[in-house]
């Protein structure tokens, strides 16, 4: 039985959403270096079968790809699937072994046939714990034992920090959201502007907890982008190599600090299957 379709705000955002490029600008370009720092600390370096579930437009899986592993991207969006496709296709002789249109909560996949998972977006737009338990349940059935999942939460404090460095604390409505992001975690937005979408903002260490009651065994939860994402002049210092490599420096210096996790706007859990 296939699952509930997602909420249609969700699929009109990111058909619309230029998700294709978010992590080669601002504060992307922090988060798309960290997360692949930190997928190859744990990645078995010969050559693996990768499912990247709700993999968007395919930046990470045809990274992978490129490393030399059979990566099978999988996303509810069509448009994300046509432009991972096209990627794919620009990185010939390492292209993507399959991308198609999929749920993680039911993934047509075989049992065991996979040596990692990457689970980067569906846990915050799964809003309900059965559903994001749902989504782990799967990534733990296709999994090989001892295979690798990482999987991504957004910070429950996220859109504060967002807000309040870029002024968007102004809007009244905007401070509304917020305010419902940090009593219960669900982030809805009423307005037309572009203050994201349906989403389930996690505590980190809740985040943990349910991928340990998924029934996988949790090695790190960590902050992604520490406090570099935050900067006003982020794309500047960026540019600059040396500049980079201190706000990366600072994104591992308190990855692990658990008073500062939810500083990052995302956040990584590297865990295994038992």
């Amino acid at each position: 039985m296939s699952p509930d379709p997602l909420p249609p705000e969700i699929i009109t955002y990111y058909a619309k959403a230029g998700e294709a490029a978010r992590l080669f600008g601002g504060p992307g370009q922090i988060e798309l270096a960290r997360t692949q720092e930190i997928i190859l600390r744990h990645l078995p370096s010969a050559r693996g079968v990768v499912l990247d579930v709700g993999g968007g437009p395919g930046v990470y899986a045809c990274w992978l790809a490129g490393l030399g592993h059979e990566v099978h991207l999988i996303d509810t969006s069509d448009r994300h699937i046509d432009q991972a496709r096209a990627a794919s296709a620009r990185q010939p002789g390492r292209e993507l072994a399959s991308a198609r249109v999929g749920d993680a909560r039911w993934l047509d996949r075989p049992a065991a046939g996979a040596d990692t998972v990457l689970l980067l977006g569906p846990l915050y737009h799964l809003t309900g714990q059965r559903d994001r338990l749902a989504a782990l349940g799967e990534a733990r059935r296709v999994l090989k034992p001892g295979g690798l999942l990482v999987a991504a939460g957004i910070s429950r404090f996220a859109s504060l920090f967002d807000g309040v460095f870029r002024g968007l604390t102004r809007d009244p409505a905007y401070v509304a959201i917020v305010e419902r992001d940090l009593a219960d975690g669900q982030h809805r937005n009423p307005t037309s502007h572009d203050y994201f979408t349906t989403s389930y903002f996690h505590l980190p260490h809740e985040l943990a907890a349910e991928i340990a009651q998924a029934g996988f065994v949790v090695r790190e939860l960590l902050g992604v982008e520490g406090p570099g994402w935050l900067l006003p002049d982020l794309e500047s210092r960026w540019s600059d190599p040396g500049e980079r490599e201190r706000l990366l420096w600072a994104a591992r210096a308190v990855e692990r600090e658990p008073t500062l996790l939810g500083l990052s706007a995302h956040l990584l859990v590297v865990a295994h299957h038992p």
